[in-house]
């Protein structure tokens, strides 16, 4: 709530700013709504939907999962971006690249895997539980 106010406050002065620009220009190059995608093209489009939807699964990612979620996310994407871009792109990765991809994998492997996969000690068996044991009572009764 109190990012939406103030994210308000920044399109009120922004729009007072290009308003105030316009009638400073006298409108040469007409109103600033006309000019306002000036220059785009469908790659800035792009890397603006990117940008944008990567915060929202970043919000959506904090709401539900933890900080360490976060970084492993963060990594996995560098991890799918690099392949991505060797595919696209004919991107030469760099030694440091593969060793932190490496790395990164390793400790993802290590904080999701069970204990027992990481030591070289069998699982533990469950305990059985004691079997019941029969309790007589004896009742009795002073007449």
């Amino acid at each position: 709530m109190a990012s939406s106010s103030v994210s308000r406050f920044g399109v009120l002065f922004n729009m007072a700013k290009l308003i105030v620009d316009d009638f400073q220009s006298g409108f040469e190059k007409g109103p600033w709504w006309q000019r306002l995608f000036n220059g785009y093209s469908i790659t800035t489009f792009l890397v603006v939907l990117n940008l944008g939807s990567t915060g929202l699964l970043v919000s959506w990612l904090m709401k539900y999962a933890d900080n360490i979620v976060k970084v492993y996310s963060t990594s996995m994407a560098m991890l799918l971006t690099m392949v991505l871009s060797v595919l696209l792109f004919s991107f030469k990765p760099t030694l440091q690249l593969f060793l932190g991809i490496i790395i990164c994998m390793m400790s993802l492997h290590m904080y999701f895997a069970p204990p027992h996969v990481l030591v070289d000690s069998p699982p533990k068996p469950k305990p059985v539980p004691e079997a019941l044991q029969e309790v007589s009572i004896d009742r009795r009764t002073d007449s």
